[in-house]
């Protein structure tokens, strides 16, 4: 008895299921969405997302070809859930996020804390000993936090990039992007300094637009500025 009556449309409902949840779906979630635009006095005063063509999309490279998705991740869950009291958004994160993100770097884990609003001013991480306060996470802190975590997050867990760090003997005044800041134990030795390469800038450069705490119709701002809460 043969059972190709059956085999065969099997094997096309199985492409079809295929097709419709790789595809169709998706393509219906953001196939139809565009930037949200904000009008004051009929001129657009602002827009979310943009494409990003700056240093900040090389970053991006970086960031990937580091790994880093593989420890953190960048969604903001639902509201009720604890992401929001951990400060790692003021609104859940939706499709339009990802907009201009090809592909999106939405991770794999989360062995560290969530990214997707670490460029952000309301961007809150414990533990409690860290001594910068949030508004001080500029580049200078990114930079250190990169060569060596716990020189300014003494808990963390996360592994350092110091190869991406050169250290130079100091020329005349010196580089404006050595590191300032280190600790005695990390100091280089007198009459040198420690400088970032352009993959460190970039990497920097793009943790520092991560940026989605801009109110969406779809997802509006719950917290006006993140709590400390672990």
């Amino acid at each position: 008895m043969s059972h190709s009556g059956i085999i065969f449309p099997g094997i096309i409902a199985c492409f079809a299921v295929s097709l419709t949840a790789t595809v169709i779906v998706p393509n219906a979630q953001l196939g139809s969405l565009s930037p949200e635009f904000k009008e004051e006095d009929g001129r657009v005063v602002d827009s979310y997302p943009v494409a990003d063509v700056s240093l900040a999309a090389r970053g991006k490279e970086v960031y990937v070809s580091q790994g880093c998705q593989s420890c953190h991740t960048q969604v903001v869950r639902g509201n009720d859930t604890a992401d929001v009291e951990r400060g790692w958004g003021v609104r859940k994160t939706v499709p339009r996020d990802y907009l201009f993100e090809n592909p999106p770097v939405i991770g794999a884990g989360r062995l560290g804390p969530d990214l997707a609003n670490v460029g952000s001013k309301s961007w809150r991480n414990e533990p409690a000993d860290d001594p910068y306060k949030p508004e001080k996470r500029d580049a200078a802190w990114q930079m250190l936090h990169l060569y060596h975590p716990t020189a300014v997050s003494k808990l963390s867990n996360m592994p350092s990039y110091s190869f991406l760090f050169k250290t130079h003997r100091i020329a005349g005044s010196g580089d404006k992007d050595a590191l300032k800041g280190l600790p005695k134990s990390l100091l280089p030795k007198e009459g040198f300094e420690i400088i970032p390469s352009a993959d460190a800038k970039a990497l920097v450069a793009y943790l520092l637009s991560l940026d989605r705490s801009h109110s969406l119709k779809e997802a509006p701002v719950v917290a006006a500025t993140a709590p400390t809460g672990k």
